[in-house]
């Protein structure tokens, strides 16, 4: 396992992204907490707004609001409602990570990385493999 880590570099905890209808109305709370949003997007492909509410510890939360009545996000709505959807794990060097899950056999939903949020670089576990935890690995867009 010493050599695998040596390979891939360093884990860190990046975000939780949570499920919601609106944005908008979600950051109510948050900004009464006294978060505040530092970024918001379009991630056309994932068919989702982003807005992105920066932590004091490097970390963050991703709001996520589906764009239309489809995509992924949409589809958990449906099914579970608003909650956490996934969460984010930053990596130094998401191919061979990627290229070491393969030959574990793990379950991917992408099998190469692709553009997210904020110009990162993602690919996501299927749950199947990750005892139910839709499990997001990016690293920076280099």
């Amino acid at each position: 396992m010493e050599e695998i880590k040596k390979n891939i570099g360093e884990f860190s905890f990046d975000h939780v992204g949570i499920a919601v209808k609106s944005i908008e109305e979600s950051l109510v709370f948050y900004e009464a907490m006294g978060l505040k949003s530092t970024h918001f997007e379009e991630v056309k492909s994932e068919g989702v707004k982003v807005a992105m509410l920066e932590l004091d510890n490097n970390s963050r939360l991703e709001l996520l609001e589906p764009i239309d009545g489809t995509g992924p996000v949409q589809k958990f709505l449906d099914k579970r409602g608003p909650g956490i959807h996934h969460i984010c794990l930053r990596v130094d060097d998401i191919v061979q990570v990627l290229d070491n899950l393969k030959q574990a056999g793990v379950r991917l939903i992408n099998d190469e990385p692709k553009k997210g949020a904020h110009n990162m670089l993602v690919a996501f576990v299927h749950p199947k493999s990750t005892d139910g935890v839709l499990l997001e690995i990016s690293q920076k867009n280099k």
